[in-house]
């Protein structure tokens, strides 16, 4: 094992962050922690027409909501053109590369005739051995690799096991375009290098990607990095996971309501298992998370199962951090309800008191604001259908009936709320849900809510009785 373990995270800035780009990160932080070393970030935006600033801070925006701390500034692939420009005229220098001047028209020549005969459509060596002084005039060349031509190229990968490939099935891929600029194969071998990338955790889309790059570090005599290559994601019905299978950046689970944790916990099963633990820690799986516990076969993302999971880390959060980061959820994703809430001490304390009964019920923190509306809700509210089915001219003489009761009551506790309530709907003789329902409706506008004494106290005496006498009126 090497001295120090480095891993990196490459994204390309072309998009969103994908939720398994994600993964890959979260992949290379956990190796990184666990074996006290470093994670660094590098943007490869060699590709000019596709990336973007949008999409480089959708990158940065995610790994930091994610709370992956990557070591360092960030990397960006495309200013360090001229050192991979550099190794490529090395490599040309040493035989290792060679220049070639195939037109076009000529490479799709060459294809066309590969394809007639059942051949692999590659390149077939035109120029490997021709002397430079033949190249046609006119034509800037690009710089092609001398890939072997014989024997096996070998990864030992900590994943997939030894994996071979034929050396007659890689062709002399390109390193430096006519235009001179740098291929990602060429720019990904001396960005690891340089940058001392002991360990390459990604996807194993590009597999066949590190047996050519094997061949680049072995030509110019550098150390091969472990390969860790981590099958893709599937959606639940096993197929790659795809737009029509939900959400796939992860800027839209924020948006959703899942917490840092819970998300990084179900990535990390997500293809990695520890025994039979699905809960996790941060803390955990930094102690425990090695590739050894990576699966070889593709993982499903199951929607349901990370909802259930995002559920108990809200029931588990302290109340007054779940506060915390419901109002800052509401405020990043619903500006105007925060600026409509007002005095936001008064809010603060009233979801404080609300938050054992509201985070039982609710898997997200969308779901959770949802169920603190009635708290947001100005007078008079608006009811909802089944609210307002509730409050037939029945349930409004009731509410009429328990307002005066309410209004002589000194002590405003959700104990005391519940013995009054419970002793007026006895002499009553009605069962409980006769009135609480119409409060329910009342208070809330909404037919769902937490407890309803839970609900009165918080409140408070004079909202409550505010908003029972804005529905205790008979209606036409």
């Amino acid at each position: 094992m090497p001295k120090q373990i480095v891993t990196r995270f490459a994204p390309s800035p072309t998009g969103f962050l994908h939720i398994g780009g994600a993964r890959t990160a979260l992949f290379n932080w956990l190796y990184a922690k666990a074996h006290g070393g470093k994670m660094l970030l590098r943007i490869e935006d060699t590709d000019r027409k596709r990336s973007t600033t949008d999409a480089i801070d959708a990158i940065l925006n995610g790994l930091d909501w994610l709370q992956l701390d990557y070591d360092g500034e960030p990397f960006y692939q495309f200013s360090r053109s001229d050192r991979h420009r550099e190794i490529a005229e090395q490599l040309v220098a040493q035989d290792k590369a060679y220049k070639c001047y195939c037109t076009p028209e000529e490479l799709q020549e060459m294809r066309e005739r590969a394809r007639a005969q059942g051949h692999p459509q590659v390149y077939d060596g035109t120029w490997r051995d021709r002397d430079p002084s033949q190249a046609p005039a006119g034509i800037d060349p690009v710089i092609r690799f001398k890939s072997p031509q014989d024997g096996q190229t070998i990864i030992d990968d900590k994943v997939q096991g030894s994996v071979t490939f034929p050396n007659d099935t890689l062709d002399d891929l390109i390193l430096l375009r006519s235009d001179g600029t740098p291929t990602y194969m060429l720019s990904v071998v001396v960005d690891d290098h340089d940058m001392n990338i002991s360990h390459v955790i990604r996807g194993d889309d590009h597999l066949t990607n590190a047996a050519r790059q094997s061949q680049i570090y072995e030509a110019l005599g550098w150390d091969i990095p472990v390969f860790a290559h981590i099958p893709l994601i599937h959606g639940p019905d096993g197929a790659k996971l795809s737009k029509r299978h939900g959400a796939l950046g992860v800027e839209a689970y924020q948006e959703m309501g899942y917490l840092p944790d819970a998300m990084r916990n179900y990535l990390a099963r997500l293809g990695w298992s520890h025994g039979d633990d699905e809960i996790m820690s941060t803390e955990q799986l930094t102690q425990w998370f090695d590739l050894d516990g990576i699966n070889k076969g593709a993982a499903r993302f199951d929607f349901a199962k990370l909802e259930n999971l995002n559920g108990h880390y809200i029931r588990a959060r302290a109340d007054e951090t779940l506060v915390g980061e419901l109002l800052s959820f509401i405020k990043c994703f619903d500006n105007s309800l925060y600026q409509a809430i007002g005095d936001i001490k008064t809010i603060e304390k009233q979801l404080l008191m609300a938050m054992p009964g509201l985070k039982e019920r609710a898997k997200t923190l969308k779901e959770l604001t949802v169920s603190a509306g009635f708290l947001f809700a100005k007078r008079p509210l608006t009811l909802d259908e089944q609210a307002d089915k509730m409050l037939d001219n029945g349930a409004r003489a009731l509410l009429r009936d328990i307002l005066p009761v309410l209004e002589d009551l000194d002590d405003w506790r959700a104990e005391t709320l519940e013995i009054t309530i419970k002793e007026f709907v006895n002499k009553q003789g009605l069962k409980l849900g006769k009135l609480a329902q119409p409060l329910r409706a009342a208070l809330t506008g909404t037919a769902k809510s937490p407890g309803i004494f839970d609900v009165i106290a918080v409140l408070g005496q004079g909202e409550t009785l505010s908003r029972i006498r804005d529905q205790a009126q008979p209606q036409a």
